[in-house]
This record gives structure tokens, C-alpha cells and sequence, in this order.
């Protein structure tokens, strides 16, 4: 393997961990700006609880998509935003017959299956797992 494949595939996992986590940032910054408008969305599909489904909600998109730019527990915050992606399609996308939800029933599933790449492979090379030890190629060549 050449120094410049080592490199870029050395990159690749961080700049598809920003590109993937960027979603959740944009979302969880806009319901940060309209928690009435969020809230009222989540109420809108008949869902108990808005208020705490809009901190959840804002916690789960700023917290961990955060994590996983910095790619620290990024394993587990791609695990936990997969989940919250397919339950969002479930949720707010199942009206499967408008082609507009189709497409984001759809958006919502192609990101849990890149998450769950993330949860599979790990971090990378430029992460603070990988750093602190806890990226799952650096257990394999330690034992």
C-alpha cells in the first residue's frame, strides 16, 4: 500500500463522520431556534410528551453529533443516532404513498446504514478514540 492510499484512507473515515454528523448538527441547531415549532411538530403526529421528546431530541442531534465529529464514543453515538434516525423515518416519515416522505423515509434509513458503518468499523485514524484507545483496530493489534 503506497503513503498516499495510507493517507486518504487515513481521512476518509473523519471526513465521513463530519459529512454524516452534519445532518443531525443543522437539525438539532434549528430546533435549538424554533423549540415552539419543534414542539408543535412533535405534538402534531400525536406523540405524548413534546417537551421532552424536543430535549431528546436536542440532546441526542447536538450531543452526539457532536461526538462523532470529534469521533469520541463515536461508535456508540452512531449506534445511538442510527436508532434515532429509523425512528424518526417510522415516526414522521410514514406516509410512504408522498413521494416528498418516501424521500426522507428513505434519507432517514440510508443514514442509519452509514452510522451502523461507523458502529461496525470504528472511528478512524483521525479521532479521539483513537487516541485515547478505544478505536476498535488499535484493541485488535494490542492483544
Amino acid at each position: 500500500m503506497t503513503s498516499t492510499t495510507q493517507t486518504s484512507q487515513s481521512i476518509v473515515p473523519l471526513i465521513g463522520r463530519v459529512l454524516i454528523s452534519a445532518i443531525f448538527l443543522f437539525s438539532g441547531f434549528g430546533k435549538l431556534l424554533d423549540p415552539a415549532g419543534t414542539q408543535g411538530y412533535i405534538a402534531s403526529v400525536g406523540l405524548p410528551f413534546p417537551v421532552l421528546g424536543y430535549a431528546g431530541a436536542l440532546a441526542l442531534e447536538l450531543g452526539a453529533g457532536a461526538l462523532l465529529v470529534i469521533g469520541y464514543r463515536a461508535r456508540y453515538a452512531a449506534l445511538a443516532l442510527a436508532a434515532f434516525s429509523i425512528v424518526s423515518a417510522f415516526i414522521f416519515h410514514h406516509a410512504l404513498g408522498d413521494q416528498n416522505q418516501l424521500f426522507h423515509f428513505l434519507k432517514n434509513i440510508a443514514m442509519a446504514g452509514g452510522l451502523l458503518q461507523i458502529y461496525a468499523l470504528g472511528s478512524g485514524a483521525y479521532s479521539l478514540d483513537n487516541v485515547t484507545g478505544s478505536h476498535p483496530a488499535r484493541r485488535i493489534a494490542a492483544a
